[in-house]
């Protein structure tokens, strides 16, 4: 009698542990969203309320003059490089996540893991300083377009690379016992039965490194240059402008016109990036109910 209820003061007090740490670690967990949330939405109200004169039709029909005009030639400017970028950056990524994901067990996959790590750790404008010697100055490309895009794509391989890896990572292995068992090869397995079901999570990657390009500066300061015209489509030795070259740049200038330029070139880039991360969130979601996995 006694021992039993010994069980139960001690069932209750493990019980009113767990209750008290649930309790604290959901209250901690709603502290921290807040704080994010508030963060978040002071950051896009005050550059909103700062670019708001300048968001005017004459922001994406006119080409920048000194600094003043609009954004055209910029924004022109940032989908060249980001997209092209992407171009590149995307077939290569994601051969080296299947192959890290099927066949990287050897020494081989981790050697690349490791450099993809490294590559990863490189801080961009290391990357922008290595693209103007080899591009610029050594082929004698100048200012280019071309710099710019290959630049851009080293710096995006790894993070495409390594989300392919992961989203055929978590593809379970009994997927791919049931392609070799109806007689598919290594290929057909991979290309028609792994990436169709990973592809929601390596789009998501995808879109993350395009948001990831359009926010960067430091390498093309160093390879694209800057230019207030439009691309006349040379990819060398001709700059090209965009949008993170604005804000860089203008928000350092003694006028107002020139700060509601980089406030506007902020907002326009804030509200891309934003947009695309949804796009990648909201595509994974439907592909998921689709398959019964997300409620």
């Amino acid at each position: 009698m006694t021992a039993s209820v010994g069980s139960k003061r001690r069932q209750i007090r493990v019980s009113w542990k767990r209750h008290l740490f649930r309790t604290l670690g959901t209250a901690f967990v709603w502290f921290s969203f807040v704080i994010v949330a508030v963060a978040f939405l002071s950051i896009i109200l005050d550059v909103f309320l700062k670019a708001l004169p300048g968001l005017k039709l004459s922001l994406l029909t006119e080409v920048s003059n000194g600094m003043s005009g609009g954004l055209k030639n910029a924004i022109e400017g940032t989908l060249v490089l980001s997209l092209g970028s992407l171009l590149i950056s995307a077939p290569v990524g994601i051969a080296a996540g299947i192959y890290l994901s099927e066949f990287g067990s050897g020494i081989a996959g981790k050697s690349l893991r490791f450099l993809s790590d490294v590559l990863v750790g490189v801080p961009s404008i290391v990357l922008g300083y290595v693209g103007y010697i080899t591009m610029v100055i050594y082929l004698g490309w100048q200012f280019s377009v071309a710099a710019g895009i290959i630049t851009l794509s080293i710096m995006l391989l790894p993070y495409i690379a390594r989300t392919t890896e992961m989203a055929l990572g978590n593809i379970p292995q009994a997927v791919r016992e049931a392609g070799f068992g109806i007689g598919a090869g290594e290929g057909s397995v991979i290309l028609r039965i792994l990436l169709p079901g990973a592809m929601p999570a390596v789009m998501t990657g995808l879109f993350y490194a395009l948001a990831l390009s359009m926010g960067e500066t430091a390498p093309l300061i160093y390879t694209a240059g800057w230019s207030n015209y439009m691309w006349n489509g040379q990819f060398t030795n001709q700059p090209i402008g965009y949008l993170t070259y604005v804000i860089w740049t203008f928000i350092n200038e003694p006028f107002e016109e020139a700060h509601i330029l980089a406030f506007a070139a902020a907002f326009l880039i804030t509200m891309v990036v934003l947009g695309l991360i949804l796009l990648g969130r909201w595509l994974m979601v439907q592909q998921l109910r689709k398959r019964g996995a997300y409620q």
